[in-house]
């Protein structure tokens, strides 16, 4: 199993360990006093180590979710075997812990369509089942691949003739028509802890991070129906394990907002029964804040979402053991890196911000997803660009608040 340096090791070490995998950690874990304290009330957190996790730096990383399943083990999956933000070659990929994070698996391939698999999610069932999500995108065609094609070569901005050939090899291999047939937000499924899977079968929404399991049983799956005919912000359901879902209700928009600019959606149950989503908001109105939505009714109707003073997307939240709520989001300004904030009246109202990493060079970072371990401690992964390569990685943050 891939292992990672512990943090303060030298900048000359760091980079060896970067061209053999080892690579990039942060000195003295963030100098966890002057770094990791919130002043004011907010809760005070201690990083005990930060590293990357994914052994494949000639490969960016993007996208992940993280989960603990109900044995203890810990699964992550990402969007992986990238050659950029936006290219056509990601994939799903999953690895294993079986130490709390301590050593991953070799990532192992689970999706990998004929064009680009982006977002990946996961969650564990209340019967132990394992769903992935994904949702397919051409993106890369009209961002890169268009605009490429018209230059000759020797033009300004024209490709090496190995980057066109490798491009257009994955771009065809599937027909015009084929590529947008493919076009749609998927699930699989495994039922003996992620040894097989299903084939892929359409989930009606997508988001980052994927479905919840409720108290009730039900599985709910708050995202945006991309591609459809009509986008919806939705929620759906499954009342068997995941195998199929059905529209259950649309969030509302807030006046003056249009529904196009609200996405990548997260949900949580709180103790008292009150679902509570959260939504990444690219309206003028708070443009990158995170929005929040509730239900009373079990996911039948959903408030009119608000902003609830937090700039940073998209969020990711989970309970923890002593039913206080968590988000935990990307930071994409000054300090660049990422972000928790708790809740302990069930959403209503949040916590100042807790920084969990603030080291990053740029905003290609985030999607951070948190579990909590059997010891109490806090796992997040998160991707991120880091300095010297144009590959994005997975980093990890072993903390406590």
């Amino acid at each position: 199993m891939p292992k990672t340096e512990s943090a303060g090791s030298s900048a000359t070490k760091s980079g060896q360990c970067r061209r053999q995998f080892l690579g990039w950690t942060t000195a003295s874990a963030l100098t966890l006093a002057s770094r990791c304290r919130v002043a004011g009330a907010s809760p005070a957190a201690t990083v005990h180590d930060i590293r990357v996790i994914s052994p494949t730096p000639d490969l960016y990383c993007g996208w992940p979710t993280l989960t603990r399943r109900s044995n203890g083990e810990l699964v992550v999956v990402w969007s992986g075997g990238r050659e950029q933000h936006v290219c056509p070659f990601g994939r799903v990929d999953m690895m294993r812990s079986h130490d709390d994070g301590a050593t991953w698996t070799w990532p192992r391939t689970l999706i990998d369509s004929g064009i680009d698999d982006r977002d990946a999610g996961i969650v564990e069932t209340a019967k132990g089942s394992l769903l992935v999500t994904t949702f397919t995108s051409l993106a890369y065609e009209s961002y890169h691949l268009t605009a490429a094609m018209k230059l000759k070569p020797g033009e300004p901005g024209a490709w090496p003739k190995e980057r066109m050939n490798r491009w257009m090899a994955a771009h065809q291999r599937l027909t015009p028509e084929q590529r947008q047939s493919d076009l749609g937000c998927w699930m699989i499924r495994s039922t003996d802890g992620g040894v097989t899977w299903s084939n892929r079968y359409a989930s009606i929404v997508n988001s980052p991070h994927g479905p919840i399991q409720l108290s009730d049983g039900r599985l709910l799956y708050a995202g945006a129906s991309l591609w459809a005919k009509e986008r919806k912000v939705q929620v759906c359901q499954s009342s068997d394990d995941g195998q199929n879902w059905q529209p259950l209700a649309e969030i509302p928009i807030r006046p003056g907002d249009d529904s196009k600019q609200y996405h990548e959606l997260h949900a949580v149950e709180a103790s008292d029964g009150t679902l509570v989503a959260h939504i990444r908001n690219q309206n003028p109105n708070s443009d990158r804040e995170t929005l929040q939505s509730e239900s009373h009714d079990g996911g039948a109707s959903w408030t009119v979402p608000h902003s609830i003073g937090v700039w940073g997307l998209p969020s990711f939240l989970t309970r923890l053991r002593d039913d206080r709520l968590m988000m935990s989001y990307g930071y994409r300004r000054r300090p660049f890196g990422n972000q928790a904030r708790l809740s302990e009246d069930n959403g209503k109202t949040w916590s100042d911000p807790i920084t969990i990493s603030e080291d990053a060079v740029g905003g290609d970072l985030g999607y951070p997803s948190t579990v909590q371990l059997g010891d109490g401690s806090l796992l997040t992964i998160w991707y991120e660009r880091m300095k010297d390569s144009p590959k994005a990685v997975l980093r990890q943050a072993h903390w406590t608040v």
